[in-house]
């Protein structure tokens, strides 16, 4: 994990695409980022039992990434950080900026994808638009248009501005609209994503930006993660188009 910043409150890391962001039954065999975190918070001395609830069950973790999403992860080091980083989580007053990449040409270049996200009954890796899902709302701005000059396929490089933070939220979103992530092995469906991968390994999504405000002093903040070499060769490969 790359560390962007760390006092004694909060870390905040630069999650690399692959990497797991909480433990679970099928991260037996992998280390994923709650338990590089909990190595942290012990080789630092600080205060670390089961009497200490959510932030000790879930290692500091405040708020998670897809496993092939890469970018700006936020993560506790105490409790009273855990709770208030989690409250503004929950009143919307943190903001995040996501990279993608969206097969087609979404138009128009600006707007809001306003519409309810649920686990899928019949499948649970999944999720979809449901009439019983949460609420979701998704901002968005197209930067370019992209072409793939082997076989003219156009792309839009998007910035995304999550207003909720439903699981998959993005990506359903963007299938929502018939504009699914490049080499998103779920929702861009398996002809899609079998060619994208040719080209990617992962999914184009990244989490750019997070602005918050520190949980004991008040202060604003940002964070910034860059486009991974990856994605960047991706971009290279292509065209601008109009």
């Amino acid at each position: 994990m790359t560390i962007l910043y760390q006092d004694n409150d909060l870390c905040v890391i630069d999650k690399p695409a692959g990497i797991t962001v909480n433990r679970a039954e099928t991260t037996k065999n992998e280390v994923t980022v709650q338990d590089w975190m909990e190595k942290q918070i012990k080789e630092q001395n600080i205060l670390f039992t089961p009497e200490q609830g959510e932030f000790f069950k879930r290692g500091g973790v405040v708020h998670r990434l897809d496993k092939e999403t890469s970018g700006v992860l936020l993560l506790a080091k105490t409790p009273q950080a855990f709770e208030n980083l989690q409250k503004q989580f929950k009143e919307r007053t943190i903001k995040k900026v996501y990279m993608t990449l969206a097969h087609g040409k979404i138009e128009p270049k600006e707007g809001e994808i306003d519409v309810p996200v649920g686990r899928l009954p019949w499948n649970k890796k999944r999720f979809g638009i449901l009439p019983g899902g949460r609420e979701s709302k998704t901002s968005y701005r197209v930067l370019a248009y992209y072409q793939n000059p082997r076989d003219k396929e156009i792309f839009s490089y998007v910035e995304v501005y999550p207003q909720s933070g439903r699981t998959h939220q993005i990506r359903v979103h963007l299938k929502y609209i018939h504009h699914p992530i490049f080499s998103d092995f779920l929702y861009a469906g398996r002809k899609t994503a079998r060619k994208d991968r040719k080209l990617l390994e992962r999914v184009f999504l990244h989490a750019a930006k997070i602005t918050l405000s520190h949980p004991t002093t008040g202060e604003m903040m940002s964070f910034e993660s860059q486009l991974p070499p990856n994605l960047r060769e991706l971009m290279a490969l292509l065209t601008l188009s109009q």
